[in-house]
């Protein structure tokens, strides 16, 4: 990620205020540290990628540019370098504490916050990972989480791509006992085992991918995005439960890209139950 001993890359573009959190949603954390700023005032909002590596700076300006396609804006991405201490801290900036639904908080363990009587906060260090709270797919998973959560905690839970482990994490402090997850990024998994140690709860990660079904659970979360959906809805469906209280949560999808997810689960024998649309992005609750 050095540039020098003193300074790392730096890709970034302005874009719409309102993009800025689809943009990362495409580009996940795949590589790269995204940032953004947006001054109010005058409407300007500057998304920063900062690649794992000196050679990820080509990568960087690929995928921003790919990712804006996708959204229909045009970006001029401009590399920089930055002074790596500033780096370490910038993106600390737009990580706030976020109340979720009625019971789920997250707040990043930098900031505090005094629980209200109900609440179950999730406490998380993101690092390099995906999942902070402030995406508009891991709020819609987590509140299916607490409504699944409400309805009966005596399930089991696999998340599938756990990121910054932020689902499994808020899946036990929610009241489920049998949780798990996986990802095909080894920090990811890192980054999930010490954020549930931070929550003081007890979660198995896995290095694992898509490729194969999973032991099946009763609830499975695939925040993900539409395309992997699409391919691996065989393995994905195979790792749900059968009988009336399995449920598949499917997120990370463009609103016009979910008939086409939609259709692939149901081709696997799934029903749609209910769908969840915060901002351009919308999430589907299925059962066998």
């Amino acid at each position: 990620m050095k540039h020098s001993n003193d300074s790392v890359y730096c890709v970034t573009a302005t874009l719409p205020p309102e993009t800025a959190g689809a943009l990362f949603e495409i580009i996940d954390s795949d590589g790269f540290t995204p940032t953004s700023w947006h001054d109010v005032e005058s409407g300007v909002c500057r998304v920063s990628l900062f690649p794992d590596e000196p050679g990820g700076v080509a990568r960087a300006q690929a995928a921003l540019l790919a990712a804006a396609v996708l959204l229909g804006v045009t970006v001029e991405p401009a590399v920089c370098s930055v002074a790596q201490a500033d780096w370490a801290e910038s993106w600390k900036r737009f990580f706030h504490v976020e109340k979720i639904s009625d019971r789920v908080v997250v707040r990043p363990s930098w900031e505090p916050y005094t629980a209200q009587p109900g609440e179950r906060v999730i406490t998380l260090d993101p690092g390099l990972s995906f999942g902070t709270g402030k995406h508009a797919t891991t709020q819609a998973c987590l509140r299916f989480l607490d409504r699944l959560a409400a309805e009966d905690v005596r399930r089991s839970v696999l998340d599938m791509g756990c990121g910054s482990g932020i689902l499994a994490i808020g899946a036990r402090l929610l009241g489920f006992a049998d949780v798990r997850g996986f990802d095909n990024d080894p920090d990811c998994r890192r980054v999930s085992e010490e954020n549930a140690a931070l929550n003081g709860v007890s979660i198995p990660f896995a290095l694992d991918d898509l490729a194969h079904a999973h032991p099946p659970a009763d609830i499975v979360v695939a925040n993900i995005l539409a395309p992997v959906l699409i391919q691996f809805a065989p393995q994905v469906a195979a790792s749900l439960a059968a009988g009336p209280r399995a449920r598949l949560v499917v997120s990370g999808i463009l609103d016009e890209q979910y008939a086409a997810v939609r259709a692939a689960y149901e081709a696997q024998g799934l029903r749609q139950l209910d769908t969840l649309l915060i901002e351009n992005w919308r999430s589907g609750l299925f059962t066998v």
